[in-house]
């Protein structure tokens, strides 16, 4: 019996692993010449990225002009680092594009969201007030740039959740 690559995954049957460039389980490590010219970069793609999720100094190697070469270990860590940033990226997206708050009002505790949507075109946001037991008591679109506060949230439900301004 033969083994073939029909037989493994994609990612394993478009394995390279060369001194230079090494691509394996989802992503592509190449080590590339500083833009500056002194040393050595590696730059990390995630498979169906165009752009690296992390760019790096690359060690030289022992005879202080070529670089290092890449191997098994250093490619699993590099996966782990461009891993993190992408995931901290996220993070930040989010934070960025989803805020709330809680007030008190005449109808009791709330939780007023705002979710910001940011479509290429017309970015929008979204304040939505929900109440203790999740259900929703108001909605009103808002200008992507709308900036929640605990004051303006109390404001629009004191004002009976109508438009906010």
């Amino acid at each position: 019996m033969h083994d073939t690559d029909d037989t493994l995954p994609e990612h394993e049957s478009s394995a390279i692993h060369e001194p230079r460039l090494w691509r394996d389980k989802g992503w592509t490590a190449r080590v590339i010449k500083n833009e500056d010219g002194d040393g050595w970069a590696v730059e990390m793609i995630r498979d169906g990225s165009a752009e690296p999720a992390l760019v790096g100094p690359w060690t030289m190697g022992r005879n202080k002009v070529d670089p290092k070469p890449l191997d098994a270990s250093a490619h699993q860590t590099l996966v782990k680092t461009a891993a993190e940033v992408i995931r901290r990226h996220e993070q930040q997206l989010h934070a960025q594009l989803n805020k709330q708050c809680n007030i008190d009002s005449e109808s009791g505790a709330l939780t007023v969201r705002l979710v910001v949507t940011p479509d290429e075109f017309e970015p929008y946001g979204t304040l939505t007030a929900v109440d203790s037991f999740g259900e929703v008591v108001a909605t009103v679109k808002v200008p992507p740039d709308f900036r929640l506060t605990r004051e303006r949230a109390a404001r629009w439900a004191a004002d009976g959740f109508g438009r906010v301004v």
